[in-house]
């Protein structure tokens, strides 16, 4: 049986982290946290909190990170869940071995992200959330043959248990109850920069259920989830309905 490569694209501040948590807690299952990262801010000079740790700690060569994720499973495990957000796709990668893995697509409403994004950064630009550059991915892989799904994360969490058994017959593999719990605590698979964003997901031990905010963006942040949105509205209609 040839191993099974899921990568999930998504923006940053969204449920990606604890859905890599119900991957791994599978026995059948490695997960790799955002390999992209350090490549991402090598080559964009971008002032992320633990810029340097990123950098230092892991593969800044974006196509060497590319032949590892197409190379060799880790462990031989049957199933690699990939975590990756869709902004460290810069122009200048070439994208063609994506097309080697099964890719699903994780979005979030952008007032949400952006809301969220700016209690960590205080500068932020449309780049920065992702939603431009999955529309530009999707419309690549539905060109080539291959449309992946699309979860919308606040669908996702009003029934996580539906989505993930509709998801894992999408892609030709058993559903596994393990998915839906998780002893809470770091990984040894979180990236170098968990400290700075991945608390909640620490003290976690499932998904939480949505809560409905009021949320008031002005200015610059304003801006960016307007930019954002028609992309969103997009991918939004192509969801994963269950």
């Amino acid at each position: 049986m040839s191993a099974l490569r899921i990568a999930m694209w998504s923006g940053p501040r969204n449920i990606s982290t604890a859905m890599m948590r119900a991957w791994e807690n599978r026995p059948d299952c490695v997960v790799s946290d955002e390999p992209l990262y350090a490549a991402y801010l090598a080559a964009t000079g971008l002032d992320h909190p633990g810029r340097d740790e990123v950098i230092a700690d892991g593969e800044s060569d974006w196509r060497r990170v590319a032949d590892t994720l197409t190379g060799p499973v880790p462990g031989g495990a049957p199933l690699w869940y990939q975590k990756h957000m869709s902004h460290h796709l810069l122009p200048d990668m070439e994208r063609g071995w994506i097309r080697q893995l099964r890719n699903v697509f994780l979005i979030r409403d952008p007032d949400e992200v952006v809301a969220s994004y700016i209690r960590s950064r205080a500068e932020i630009a449309p780049e920065d959330i992702g939603l431009l550059q999955q529309a530009e991915l999707y419309d690549e892989l539905v060109a080539a043959g291959a449309p992946p799904p699309v979860i919308d994360a606040g669908d996702f969490l009003r029934d996580p248990e539906a989505h993930l058994r509709a998801l894992c017959e999408r892609l030709g593999i058993a559903f596994s109850p393990r998915m839906m719990s998780w002893p809470p605590g770091r990984r040894d698979s979180d990236g170098i920069w968990a400290p700075y964003w991945y608390d909640a997901v620490w003290k976690s031990t499932g998904f939480q259920p949505p809560q409905a905010r009021e949320i008031h963006l002005h200015g610059r942040p304003r801006e960016v989830a307007d930019a954002c949105r028609p992309a969103f509205e997009r991918l939004h209609a192509a969801r994963l309905r269950v």
